[in-house]
C-alpha cells in the first residue's frame, strides 16, 4: 500500500469519525426541536381543518374553522384589537426606545449614565405578570394611583381600565414602559458603532443636529432599527399575559388579543379545531408583516 493510499485513508477515517461525533452532538437538539416544534407545528396545521373533541373525537371540516373566523364579527373585532395593538406598541416602543438612547448617548458622568441606563432597563427584567399587577393599582379607578393625582389637580379621574375608550391605550401605555428599555440598551449600543469622525466632521460644517441623524446616523443604525421593529411586531401580535391580568379581555372584547381567544376556545370550549384555526391566522399574519417589512427593508436599510 502506498504511502498517498494510506494518508488518503487516514484522513477519510478521521472525516466520518469527526462527522459521527457531530452528528451525536447535534441529534438531542434535533429530537427535541422535531418533538416540541416541528410536530405541534404540523398537528396544529392539520387540526385546524377538523372538527376535533375529546370526547366525541375528530372529523375532517375543511376550511370551515377558517370561513368561521373571517366572518364572524367578533373574531374580526378581536383580530382588529391585536392589530391596533401591535401598530401603537411597535410605533412607541422603537419610537421612545430610539429617543431614549440618544439622549444617554452622550457624555456625561459615568454614575449618571448607568444610573439613568438602569433605571430606564430595570422593568424589562420584572416578569410582566409582576409589572401588570402593580399597574393594576396605578389603572384602579377609586383607589388608583392615577386617579389620586387627577383629582388632587382638580380633574376628574378616568376609567383606565372599565372604559372601551380608554382600555387598549392603558395596556399600550404599561407594554411600552415595560419593553422600551429592551429596545434602548439595543439602540445604544448600535449608536456607538456610528463613526465619531464623520459626525464631528458634518458638526464642523455645520451640518445641523437633525440632519446629522437623518443622514448619518440612522442610515448606520437601520439593520437594527428593523431587527427591532421584526422583534417588536413578533411579540405584540403574541400579547396574552398584559391583558389578561389587567382586564380579562374586556370591557366587552374591548381588549381581547387573538392569543386570549385561542386559549379561550381550546381549553375554555374545548373547539380545539376553531384554536387551532385562529393559531395558523395569527402565524400567517406573522409571517406576512413580517415578509413585508423585510420587502420594505431593502429600500431603508443601509447595508
Amino acid at each position: 500500500m502506498s504511502q498517498t493510499t494510506f494518508e488518503r485513508r487516514g484522513r477519510s477515517d478521521l472525516e466520518r469519525a469527526q462527522a459521527r461525533t457531530g452528528y451525536l452532538f447535534v441529534l438531542p437538539t434535533t429530537v427535541l426541536y422535531f418533538t416540541f416544534v416541528l410536530v405541534p407545528v404540523v398537528l396544529t396545521v392539520v387540526l385546524s381543518f377538523s372538527f376535533y373533541d375529546p370526547m366525541l373525537g375528530s372529523r375532517w371540516v375543511g376550511f370551515e374553522n377558517f370561513t368561521r373566523f373571517f366572518t364572524d364579527p367578533r373574531s374580526l373585532q378581536i383580530f382588529w384589537n391585536t392589530l391596533r395593538f401591535t401598530f401603537f406598541a411597535v410605533t412607541f416602543n422603537v419610537g421612545v426606545g430610539l429617543v431614549l438612547a440618544l439622549a444617554l448617548n452622550r457624555a456625561m458622568p459615568g454614575w449618571m449614565l448607568y444610573l439613568f441606563r438602569l433605571a430606564f432597563f430595570l422593568p424589562v427584567m420584572i416578569a410582566i405578570a409582576f409589572a401588570a399587577i402593580v399597574w393594576s393599582y396605578f389603572f384602579a379607578d377609586d383607589l388608583g394611583v392615577l386617579n389620586y393625582y387627577l383629582r388632587l389637580l382638580g380633574l376628574p379621574g378616568v376609567r383606565w381600565l372599565t372604559d372601551s375608550s380608554m382600555a387598549m391605550t392603558s395596556i399600550i401605555i404599561m407594554d411600552v414602559w415595560k419593553n422600551t428599555g429592551f429596545f434602548m440598551i439595543i439602540f445604544i449600543a448600535a449608536l456607538q458603532g456610528v463613526p465619531k469622525p464623520l459626525m464631528e466632521a458634518a458638526a464642523m460644517d455645520g451640518t445641523p443636529a437633525w440632519r446629522r441623524f437623518f443622514r448619518i446616523t440612522l442610515p448606520y443604525i437601520s439593520p437594527v432599527v428593523f431587527f427591532a421593529v421584526i422583534y417588536a411586531s413578533i411579540g405584540a401580535l403574541q400579547v396574552y399575559e398584559s391583558i389578561v391580568i389587567l382586564t380579562q379581555g374586556g370591557p366587552g372584547d374591548a381588549t381581547r388579543s387573538l392569543s386570549i381567544l385561542i386559549v379561550e376556545q381550546g381549553f375554555g370550549s374545548f373547539q380545539i379545531g376553531y384554536a387551532a384555526a385562529i393559531s395558523v391566522v395569527m402565524t400567517l399574519i406573522i409571517l406576512a408583516i413580517t415578509a413585508v417589512q423585510q420587502v420594505l427593508s431593502k429600500k431603508w436599510v443601509q447595508q
